[in-house]
């Protein structure tokens, strides 16, 4: 992953975000992963600067590495995610309703820890940033 610049500074905030369907259920199967599947994909759509770089839908739980800009809560993000698709999902397969009660799909809340760089690449950072100070500096960041 590239580091990003925003208006005012440079991030690198690669997230890992985990959920679960209510109960732990293995329900993410027959057709219903290949939906969760498209609706990951449509995540640019709601916020353009928020990427998806990879995803893993398994029967009981949902992957993803992210791209989240600092400007954005996680949490938020997550919601966002997880709100639309567990409603339409209900509505879509039939077979799910007779599962869950009180129209919920995914369990509360998610897991997400950060995708860590090495001590080189924020050397790297914190060189270019001297050159920036000191009004020397190129637009190339390799880091």
């Amino acid at each position: 992953m590239e580091t990003r610049l925003s208006s005012h500074g440079a991030y690198r905030h690669l997230y890992h975000l985990v959920w679960i369907p209510k109960y732990r259920h293995k329900v993410l199967v027959r057709g219903v992963e290949t939906y969760v599947e498209r609706q990951l994909s449509l995540i640019a759509g709601l916020r353009p600067d928020v990427e998806v770089v990879s995803y893993n839908v398994r029967p009981d739980h949902v992957h993803l590495i992210m791209v989240i800009p600092p400007k954005y809560a996680v949490s938020k993000i997550a919601g966002e995610i997880k709100a639309d698709p567990g409603r339409e999902i209900r509505e879509k397969f039939e077979w799910i309703r007779g599962k869950y009660r009180n129209d919920v799909f995914w369990s509360p809340g998610f897991f997400s820890s950060t995708v860590g760089i090495d001590e080189e690449s924020v050397r790297k950072y914190v060189e270019f940033q001297e050159k920036v100070d000191r009004g020397n500096y190129q637009l190339k960041l390799g880091f």
